[in-house]
């Protein structure tokens, strides 16, 4: 079953904000339409009442008693009668009926109802239609001859102003849910601001740069955020801080005695001929130790310095595949070959090329220690960006530990299987301090050729995608490079 897609606190606020200008404007639409077409239908009741009394009061005048002559009737006393707003009068003498225009109005369409009433001796009216257009109908009695006169008066022109109205509410509000729902993003805007605001400070202290603070004095109610936060930013940055001095002044500690039990464990090496088979075997534990140890704790100075921020980046702009060619060929020893396409050659990026060849040392490196070397590293462009990868053919990275293994002090649950493992578990957190630094990335997945192993991915992105002359000692695109001698690179 699909999940469905929650909106946004901005999305919800607009629409909000939209439907409320709808419901809004509909209410008050209604209401204007309503009370102007009762306001239009009363005042034309009115005026047809009105126009009815005084047309009845002049027939009763001009009919002379006994006069029954249907030409007469017609032709003299209705035809002469005022309609300044198109009335069509029908009289009801004696029995019959007498029509101004029968072929617009007569008594068959005369409502029997409206009839009804004014045979009763009551004035009267009664919309109807009329020929498919709608009338009012008027009738009201003479009493003196016994007579009813009716008079239908068009309600087509008012039909149409109201059609109109009706057309102009719709528009506007039409126009005032768009307004409403313009109002509600600007709205949305201006009060999330302040959480965006919140969101990058966040993203920036997790980042590394935990001097980033929000602005305060601006606006008590955001001050009641922004103080708080600050205040656990700060305590936050003390706190990382605190932890690096200690790491960064207990490696200093331990440089000087661990510079003696080097220089110790050398003037043991120099005699080593001279030693029996148990005291060599003891040495040769405790030599590894010493450079195990020597490496955790350049590790450390170079963690705390990360850490607090002290790292600074010497970028230089270089072509990326003459580079991975220059230290694959130094760090692999010649037996890792690179791979890339033509349209990589020419790809630009800048990087700082000591900590960049550090990352890649240690890519090697642990490649080395627990999948028994590297395979080959690869040279892609995906984007604005490109993936330098780096292949092997161990049992690879089970997808739960994908994600700790950058972890400090983490070697995954294949470490523990190697009992010659020399690792300290910082290597790849350091590969993944730099990158981060760089504006980069850096994952592990499965070989894309479906084969076992591993694919460790750095991700860089392109800053220069003009073309580069290829540097002197560059390899061709598109060929596999196996010894430093193929790019004229010394050790």
């Amino acid at each position: 079953m699909t999940k469905r897609a929650k909106l946004g606190l901005r999305a919800r606020l607009t629409l909000t904000y939209g439907l409320g200008a709808a419901l809004l404007s509909a209410v008050l639409s209604v209401t204007t339409f309503g009370l102007t077409r009762e306001n239009m239908l009363t005042q034309r009741e009115q005026a047809a009442m009105s126009q009815a009394l005084q047309n009845a009061s002049t027939v009763s005048d001009g009919l002379e008693p006994g006069v029954t002559d249907t030409t007469t009737i017609e032709k003299t006393v209705l035809s002469s009668l005022p309609n300044p707003e198109g009335g069509l009068p029908v009289l009801r003498y004696d029995g019959q009926w007498y029509s101004g225009n029968a072929l617009k109005f007569s008594d068959a369409s005369i409502p029997l109802a409206l009839v009804e009433r004014v045979d009763a001796g009551q004035p009267a009216r009664m919309r109807t239609e009329v020929g498919g257009a709608p009338y009012l109908v008027v009738g009201v009695p003479i009493r003196p001859l016994g007579a009813q006169y009716y008079e239908a008066v068009p309600l087509r022109e008012m039909q149409r102003t109201l059609e109109g109205l009706a057309i102009s509410l719709v528009g506007a509000s039409a126009l005032t849910t768009v307004a409403g729902g313009l109002l509600g993003l600007w709205a949305a805007r201006r009060v999330f601001r302040p959480l965006l605001d919140v969101g990058r400070a966040a993203d920036a202290i997790a980042g590394g740069r935990l001097d980033t603070r929000l602005p305060t004095g601006n606006d008590p109610d955001l001050d009641r955020l922004s103080k708080p936060f600050n205040e656990m930013a700060q305590a936050l940055q003390d706190r990382i801080e605190r932890d690096a001095r200690f790491a960064s002044e207990v490696s200093h500690e331990l440089r000087s005695p661990l510079m003696t039990l080097a220089a110790t464990v050398e003037v043991l090496e120099n005699t080593r001929d001279e030693m029996p088979e148990r005291a060599r075997t003891a040495l040769d534990l405790l030599s590894a130790d010493v450079d195990r140890f020597q490496q955790l704790v350049e590790d450390l100075l170079e963690i705390s310095r990360f850490d607090v921020g002290a790292v600074k980046l010497h970028l230089e702009e270089v072509l990326i595949a003459e580079m991975v060619i220059q230290a694959v060929s130094v760090l692999g020893n010649g037996g890792v070959p690179v791979r890339y396409d033509e349209d990589v050659s020419d790809l630009v990026v800048r990087v700082d090329k000591r900590r960049f060849g550090r990352v890649l040392a240690n890519l090697l490196d642990n490649a080395e220690k627990y999948a028994g070397g590297a395979t080959a590293v690869t040279i892609d462009r995906v984007g604005q960006t490109v993936r330098i990868g780096v292949e092997d053919e161990g049992s690879g990275v089970s997808p739960d530990e994908r994600e700790i293994i950058f972890d400090r002090f983490s070697r995954g649950s294949e470490s523990g299987n190697r009992s010659l493992d020399s690792g300290v578990g910082l290597g790849l957190a350091l590969v993944d301090e730099h990158v981060r630094l760089h504006g980069g990335r850096v994952w592990v997945e499965d070989r894309p050729d479906g084969r076992p192993g591993a694919r460790f991915v750095v991700e860089l992105p392109i800053v220069d995608m003009a073309a580069a002359e290829p540097a002197p000692g560059a390899m061709p695109a598109a060929q596999d490079v196996d010894d430093a001698e193929d790019v004229g690179v010394s050790p």
